[in-house]
């Protein structure tokens, strides 16, 4: 597994992509975070904040998959809005309307599974986020599966995150919509119940997913929470903008 994140890392610092064939894919999901560890280790950045996917019907049926996924995002691919982004077209990039998290404390590992409840109350502000996704393994995304996927950063390429406005107690974002434009075109929107039925749903999985490996989430981490809005392609050139009514919205211009 060590050749592949060595593979993995090279592209995604060099904007390539490696061909399937070439590589042993993880054959378990230990694997797959295994392979996705060392990936991380390689960049060598400290991380700054964490990616959940495949949390819609839409993206596990895109990926071929059942279940969400989680990948660390080092510190030079979060950025804040309106940002200016390299793709490479070989990665077949992609955009995503989310919502991201701010934890305002620590979720230690521990055996007990952490509740709805005491995950709100660690989070202390919310904010649209846009995601670009993509792969390091040619062919795209389609069909790659969870290990795969998993194991290549969880198809994250870049985070953008807008303003942070404070959580309320009655914060409820499963109606809030997402409305995604590329060159000032309309493309993909949804709401928040597309993330499991509720971003925080997710926030919940990854607390509990990190909880389980013994390594928690730790207090001012972001953690966006997977796409409201489906898969919008992008091009060098490209100018996309993620409106979240009251949240304000995203910006991003592709160089």
């Amino acid at each position: 597994m060590s050749d592949l994140a060595r593979r993995l890392s090279t592209a995604r610092e060099n904007g390539d992509v490696v061909a399937r064939e070439d590589v042993v894919e993880p054959a378990s999901m230990p694997d797959a975070y295994a392979v996705q560890d060392e990936v991380i280790r390689l960049l060598g950045h400290p991380v700054r904040a964490f990616k959940v996917g495949s949390t819609s019907r839409e993206a596990q049926r895109v990926l071929g998959t059942s279940e969400p996924g989680s990948c660390p995002v080092p510190a030079p691919y979060l950025h804040e809005s309106p940002a200016r982004i390299a793709i490479a077209p070989a990665q077949t990039p992609a955009v995503e309307g989310e919502f991201a998290f701010r934890l305002g404390r620590d979720l230690p590992a521990r055996a007990a599974a952490y509740d709805r409840a005491e995950v709100v109350a660690a989070i202390d502000a919310v904010a649209g986020a846009i995601e670009v996704v993509g792969t390091r393994i040619a062919g795209g995304l389609a069909g790659k599966g969870r290990y795969l996927v998993t194991a290549d950063s969880g198809a994250n390429i870049a985070l953008v995150v807008g303003a942070w406005t404070p959580v309320r107690p009655d914060m409820d974002l499963t109606a809030h919509r997402v409305a995604m434009s590329v060159n000032g075109r309309a493309a993909g929107d949804g709401d928040g119940a597309r993330a499991l039925g509720d971003p925080v749903n997710v926030m919940a999985w990854l607390a509990n997913r990190q909880s389980k490996r013994g390594r928690g989430l730790t207090r001012g981490i972001r953690v966006s929470t997977g796409t409201c809005t489906g898969l919008d392609p992008v091009r060098p050139g490209d100018r996309v903008r993620a409106d979240f009514g009251a949240l304000g919205a995203v910006e991003i211009d592709f160089a």
